[in-house]
Order: C-alpha cells, then sequence, then structure tokens
C-alpha cells in the first residue's frame, strides 16, 4: 500500500513574512493572497513562528479592553501581545512543524496534538519548503472510487494477502467499502478489514466474509455466513 504523503499535499509556494514585518503588513498579506496565516521565519528561512486572523483580532481586542479600563483585559498573561506591532511579538511560537515525508495521518495527528490548523513543512536543515493545512489533508478523501477500489484488490487482496480476485469483492461507494466473499481462514478476516480501513481515502469499512476453516478460539468452526461486523475507522 502506498499512502499519500504531505510533499504531495502541501502548498509549496508559501507567502512567509520577517520578524519585522509591521501588523499592517501582515493584514495586507492575508487579504491580497486569501489566506488565514502566514508563518514568521528567521535570516535562514527557518520558521520561528506563526501569525493568524486569531492572533491579529487577539491583539486588537486586547488593546480594546485594555483603554476601556483597568481588570478589563481577558488576556492578562499575554499583555506584551497586546501592543506588539510586529510579526516578532504577534506571532505563535515555537513553530509547531512538519516533515515532507509524513503521512497525512501523521500530520492529521500533530495538528490535533498540538491544536493548530496547519503546519509550516521544513526539509532536513529546518528551512520552509511548504505549508499543509487541514484543508490539504482532507484531499485524500476525494480519490475516486474505483481508485480505492483497485488498491484494495490488487495491492492488498491479491500480493499482500493472496486472496484471489474472485474469492473476495470490494464495493466501494463514496469511500465506503463493502466486502463479500471467503476466505480460507477466519483470522485472515479482521485482518483484511484493518487494512482496508488504512486505505487514504476509506471513510468506513463494512465486512460480509465468510471462511472455510475455523483457526480462531471462537465457538464456530466452518463457513460462517452469520457473521455480518460493522467497522468505521
Amino acid at each position: 500500500m502506498r499512502h499519500r504523503i504531505v510533499s504531495e499535499l502541501m502548498t509549496t509556494e508559501v507567502v512567509s513574512v520577517r520578524q519585522d514585518a509591521s501588523f499592517t503588513e501582515i493584514a495586507k498579506l492575508l487579504a491580497e493572497h486569501d489566506i488565514t496565516a502566514v508563518p514568521v521565519v528567521d535570516d535562514g528561512d527557518r520558521p520561528v513562528g506563526v501569525v493568524s486572523e486569531a492572533d491579529l483580532l487577539r491583539r486588537e481586542a486586547g488593546r480594546l479592553d485594555t483603554a476601556a479600563g483597568p481588570g478589563l483585559d481577558p488576556w492578562p498573561a499575554e499583555p506584551a501581545r497586546a501592543e506588539a506591532t510586529t510579526a516578532g511579538g504577534l506571532m505563535t511560537s515555537p513553530a509547531v512543524t512538519g516533515r515532507p515525508e509524513w503521512t497525512a495521518a501523521e500530520a492529521a495527528r500533530a495538528m490535533e496534538r498540538n491544536r493548530v490548523k496547519r503546519l509550516p513543512v521544513v526539509d532536513a536543515s529546518g528551512r520552509l519548503i511548504g505549508l499543509v493545512s487541514r484543508g490539504d489533508l482532507l484531499r485524500v478523501f476525494l480519490r475516486g472510487d474505483r481508485a480505492i477500489r483497485e488498491e484494495i484488490t490488487g495491492d492488498i487482496l491479491v500480493h499482500t494477502l493472496g486472496i484471489p480476485p474472485t474469492a473476495v469483492t470490494a464495493h466501494v461507494v463514496d469511500g465506503r467499502v463493502t466486502l463479500r466473499g471467503t476466505v480460507e481462514r477466519r483470522s485472515t478476516i479482521p485482518v483484511v478489514v484493518r487494512l482496508c480501513r488504512s486505505v487514504d481515502g476509506v471513510v468506513e469499512v463494512s465486512e460480509h466474509l465468510d471462511h472455510r476453516v475455523d483457526d480462531t478460539d471462537g465457538p464456530a468452526s466452518g463457513i460462517d455466513s452469520s457473521r455480518r461486523d460493522q467497522l468505521s475507522p
């Protein structure tokens, strides 16, 4: 199986700013390029932080609340950011970065773990080479049903597990996979399901598989036509 990696999904023409970029310059860049954040890089093009629309709005809200009177600032732990005028002061840092060889799943886990919506992508030397967002990662689910079915049938069933394509069929509609047929051993069934679930673009796997030999500790033996498991990722 081959998973799509970050280098195939990321944007390579990245809009970035230096730490001395002003509030106004950043706001203009966001509007001109229709983006919601920009990486902040040092002189070696290494990301040191990210400035987002939320950072700009937080700064303005903090200024308004401070001007309204004492005790009204909702970000008392970050008074400096409320007065910041450049990217260096406004940015969220350190930058959470990704690598081009990561799979979409690895990038998604990094975003979830760090509660960020995008990752500046860096090479082995730490230089910025791209940007991957949540929207970019969701593109793996735009794969056609035919491509998903061919990967399941060819890569998983035939090449990985040695199951003839006539023994098990995969029906795919909108990323939802239904498996039907008969495998030799009962223990193979969860393996088939698990591998199918890992295919890029698969949303759900439903199996209706029988077996010829029960090699598990379960009570049943022979062909089990009553087993109907619904498994979702």
